[in-house]
Parts: structure tokens; C-alpha cells; sequence
């Protein structure tokens, strides 16, 4: 059962087939393209299988759109304001029903926007599904709890109050490293969730 904070997969699938489509593709070229099975891929479409974060980046990628698309919200009280409460959450591995890692919307993704802004919560144990490379540049902030951030490979143990920079295009990932749920503060620029 899914929980009511994960994102609707068949929403994701729906809008992958979608863009593959838009764009003239077929499910071998695509497949192809980002390093996966045909039948794999067929499973996401369909909404049978859960891509991974680093085989969401690598579809949009090869697709020309950025994973925020994939998530599109309305914006809140004009796009200005976002309510304590009301922002949207979502779950990066929606089979486990949302326990490892969910990202609370700070900006809603909309068109239009040069900053992405989300709070990352962590379960203990949880970890990103990584390492991953993108354009653009990040900045952090640990409000609770203590987590490694690995860039190439080094790793950074941070705790809360301490906070981070660095260029997206570095592999990167991070995990919970301590006994209780951590939270980050995570801008970055371009949007690509």
C-alpha cells in the first residue's frame, strides 16, 4: 500500500511515456540511451516497477525535461506563500511507503523558477540513491540529526548548524548517519527535481 505522501507512480509513468513520445522515441532508443533493459523501462512506464533517483535523472536527461516536471505542482497562494502544513511531500521510493527519504516542497516545482528548494528528511538508515551528477550548484543547511555528504569520494560528516556548497556536476549522495530522523535545507539551481 502507498502511502498518501508518495507520489503517484502511474502519475510518473504516465508523464515518462509521455515525454518519450513527445520526442520520437521509442522504448529500445530510450532504453538504449540511459543504460537499462527495454523491459525495465516498459515496467516504469506502465507503473509496475519505481525508478531509482539516478535512473530518474538519467531518463530526463535523455528526454530533455528535468524531474520536477515529472512532479509538477500547483503553486501555493499566488507561488509566493507555502503554508507550514500544506507544502507537498514527497517520497523518493515509493514502495517502501515513503520511509527512507521524502523531500518537503519549500518552492513547489513550477516553470519558471531558477532556484529548487525542498527539506530533505532522512530516516535512520536512510540513504539517496546515488552517487549522482547534474548541472548546476547545491547548497545545504543540517537542521537535525547527522549525515554524511559524499562528493566524489570523500565524506563529509555533518551535524546540525552545519551547512554546504558545492557544484552539482561532483557525484554526489548522502545517507542518515546517526541514531535519530535527520532534516537538510537543500537549495539548488537549476531545478532538477
Amino acid at each position: 500500500m502507498q502511502s498518501e505522501d508518495a507520489p503517484k507512480l502511474g502519475g510518473v509513468s504516465v508523464r515518462l511515456r509521455l515525454a518519450r513520445q513527445m520526442q520520437g522515441m521509442t522504448l529500445k532508443g530510450l532504453a538504449d540511451a540511459v543504460g537499462c533493459s527495454e523491459s525495465m523501462l516498459s515496467k516504469i512506464e506502465n507503473g509496475k516497477s519505481s525508478p531509482s533517483l539516478p535512473m530518474l535523472h538519467r531518463l530526463v536527461e535523455a528526454l530533455g525535461t528535468n524531474i520536477g516536471w515529472l512532479f509538477e505542482e500547483n503553486d501555493g497562494e499566488d507561488g509566493i506563500v507555502f503554508r507550514a502544513g500544506e507544502r507537498p511531500i514527497i517520497a523518493l521510493d515509493p514502495l517502501r511507503r515513503g520511509e527512507g527519504i521524502s523531500l518537503e516542497r519549500v518552492i513547489p516545482y513550477a516553470a519558471g523558477h531558477l532556484l529548487q528548494c525542498n527539506i530533505h528528511h532522512i530516516d535512520v538508515g536512510g540513504e539517496s540513491a546515488g552517487p549522482i551528477q547534474h548541472v548546476g550548484e547545491e547548497v545545504g543547511y543540517v537542521l537535525r540529526g547527522t549525515v554524511d555528504l559524499i562528493l566524489e569520494d570523500r565524506t563529509h560528516r555533518l551535524s546540525q548548524g552545519d551547512s554546504f556548497v558545492f557544484a552539482s556536476n561532483l557525484r554526489h549522495a548522502y545517507r542518515n548517519a546517526g541514531g535519530e530522523p535527520a532534516s537538510i535545507f537543500w537549495v539548488n539551481t537549476p531545478p532538477t527535481f
